[in-house]
């Protein structure tokens, strides 16, 4: 099982990169509600500040990964360097993120997902 909810978090890490809003949605709850330093944001809004390359990344890399089952629910605890564009000009973050998995049917379904910035 923590393979399964690991391979979504690929995925969605996977759409991120790419901007790609279809592969991020198709993983995510239609209530999932994110959380990071510019503000929160419910998923419509989220979606738009990547389909209006509000946020644009340029590179990814996933450090560490760990998943831990709670019944129908998951939680992902990854250490990531996020890199993208802010106002033109390219910035890299460390992050740690908090991803909330819960399964549905026969599919685990992102419903919250929360950055954390880390101090080097």
């Amino acid at each position: 099982m923590k393979e399964q909810v690991l391979k979504q978090s690929k995925r969605f890490w996977d759409g991120l990169e790419k901007a790609d809003t279809a592969i991020m949605r198709s993983v995510c709850d239609e209530k999932c509600f994110f959380v990071h330093i510019g503000g929160n944001a419910d998923l419509d809004k989220e979606m738009d500040f990547f389909e209006k390359k509000v946020f644009m990344p340029t590179e990814i890399a996933l450090h560490s990964q760990e998943a831990r089952l709670f019944g129908d629910a998951a939680v992902v605890i990854s250490d990531v360097d996020y890199g993208l564009l802010l106002g033109g000009q390219p910035t890299i973050h460390h992050f740690t993120t908090t991803e909330v998995f819960q399964k549905q049917s026969d599919e685990w379904k992102m419903i919250q997902f929360t950055f954390t910035a880390l101090v080097h």
